[in-house]
């Protein structure tokens, strides 16, 4: 048994030191409680750019600029000292972290944003970096396009774990992708909420016979800060919940063990058993038994995709 912690908290919005200041309290928080895996929704460094979904498409150019500017200069790079917080809590802590951010390409143009999700060891090392295959509509004015390098499962041990962001979690090919890496411990960090979504993770739970972590976005008018741009036409309600969250756990069959958690703020605690996962593929095994490769085949190509190649 491994005892998960699924972080349904609003970030600092649109700043970076003080949010990743936030995420290594809340993992000290956590792991306080006996959790061994720590999970942050997508996005949650330094916030998820919910206006997206609230400008005209192609339209309040000056307004997009200008809030993409404020993304990019809070954006998280990799290469930098920026996230030593987080490595540190989770290594003092002893625990697996998986995090969303906004994440800014520090190797090539250094002005591209992308969707990403990290997985921190417990000795406080980086284990994994998948960026978001597929932006979502209006989330590629602000994304650029993720490759399948980090399309990985993660040995832990609260168990082997795969990250899909949001509506990736639509795309058959990359869920079979985890499937096939033996995935146990499934996390879909996402903006989405409410009961369609979490059927979708339902059918995630009985498709590849694991367990399914959503881990959603919360947020309200008042999370946002008062000299954000437009405040007062996009977001006038401070009570208002932009986003209702509904993390929520679900064991290898459907079955909703946690959650979810709607409307609220908190830590969404869950105790899941990884020998379950083998069990439920007695019968359906879509990677194995149930599988027809002499029809069906997939190919994914996990190369590091680049514009640019040095020789």
């Amino acid at each position: 048994m491994a005892k998960l912690a699924i972080i349904q908290k609003a970030p600092v919005f649109l700043n970076k030191e003080e949010t990743v200041a936030r995420a290594a309290g809340l993992v000290n928080e956590a792991a306080s409680e006996g959790a061994e895996l720590v999970i942050f929704t997508e996005a949650f460094i330094p916030g998820y750019p919910a206006w997206v979904w609230r400008l005209r498409p192609g339209g309040d150019r000056e307004l997009s600029e200008e809030l993409y500017s404020r993304l990019l200069e809070n954006a998280v790079s990799l290469e930098s000292d920026d996230l030593t917080a987080l490595y540190d809590a989770a290594r003092k802590c002893n625990v697996t972290v998986v995090c969303g951010m906004d994440e800014r390409d520090s190797k090539l143009s250094q002005a591209t944003l992308y969707n990403t999700a990290i997985v921190i060891g417990p000795d406080g090392t980086l284990l994994n970096r998948h960026r978001k295959l597929m932006p979502t509509n209006p989330e590629r004015m602000i994304w650029g396009f993720g490759d399948a390098s980090g399309l990985k499962v993660i040995d832990t041990p609260a168990g082997r774990i795969g990250t899909l962001i949001c509506w990736e979690n639509y795309m058959p090919l990359a869920r079979y992708a985890l499937y096939s890496q033996g995935v146990e411990v499934y996390i879909a960090p996402t903006y989405d909420s409410g009961d369609k979504w979490i059927g979708t993770l339902q059918h995630i739970a009985r498709e590849g016979c694991c367990w399914v972590v959503g881990c959603g976005n919360v947020m309200r008018g008042r999370d946002i800060p008062g000299d954000f741009p437009a405040k007062s036409t996009l977001y006038p309600d401070n009570d208002e919940w932009i986003n209702a969250g509904d993390s929520i756990a679900i064991a290898p069959g459907g079955d909703i063990v946690a959650g979810p958690m709607r409307e609220e703020e908190g830590i969404l605690y869950c105790e899941v058993d990884c020998s379950q996962v083998a069990k439920a593929k007695r019968a359906l095994d879509v990677v194995g038994h149930y599988s027809r490769p002499d029809i069906f085949k997939l190919h994914v190509n996990t190369k590091p995709q680049s514009p640019v190649e040095f020789e």
